[in-house]
């Protein structure tokens, strides 16, 4: 699977583990930044991850900042793009599941290490299930239709 990365200085070690892990599962994994722990602005690599998840040219993202908040709002912008925000292993499965999300948000600041690589393996090894939830993405693809 291709996968691209993104965090902020709040996110910045997190990423590093996380990326780590996926290239030892044999992911593709495309590190979007950012590349210190100096403050930088986290749209600025919410936005081109999210991009190159709603283009198709990679699979899924991950984003990582202090709390996930901030890029899982940066990142929803983007039409195509169902960013969830999640810091526990029920809701990384529900949200593949239900949502079929294709970008995940994790907090550096709300999660440790441990658990966002569960939350990682959980969310890249779980299959949307279709069925009546989709007829609920292709009303958020209207909503998104309308409001673009």
């Amino acid at each position: 699977m291709k996968i691209a990365l993104g965090a902020d200085h709040g996110g910045f070690q997190l990423k590093e583990e996380i990326k780590a892990m996926l290239q030892s599962m044999d992911h593709e994994v495309v590190d979007m930044g950012c590349d210190c722990e100096q403050s930088v602005d986290y749209p600025d690599y919410a936005l081109p991850v999210a991009e190159k998840v709603a283009s198709g040219e990679l699979d899924r993202g991950i984003l990582i900042c202090g709390t996930g908040i901030g890029m899982s709002i940066a990142a929803n912008k983007v039409k195509g793009v169902r960013c969830a925000l999640v810091h526990d292993l029920f809701s990384a499965k529900a949200t593949r599941e239900h949502n079929d999300s294709n970008v995940l948000a994790m907090g550096a600041r709300v999660i440790g290490p441990g658990v966002a690589q569960e939350i990682v393996k959980i969310w890249l090894g779980t299959e949307f299930t279709g069925g009546r939830h989709s007829q609920r993405l292709e009303k958020i693809g209207n909503i998104e239709a309308k409001h673009v």
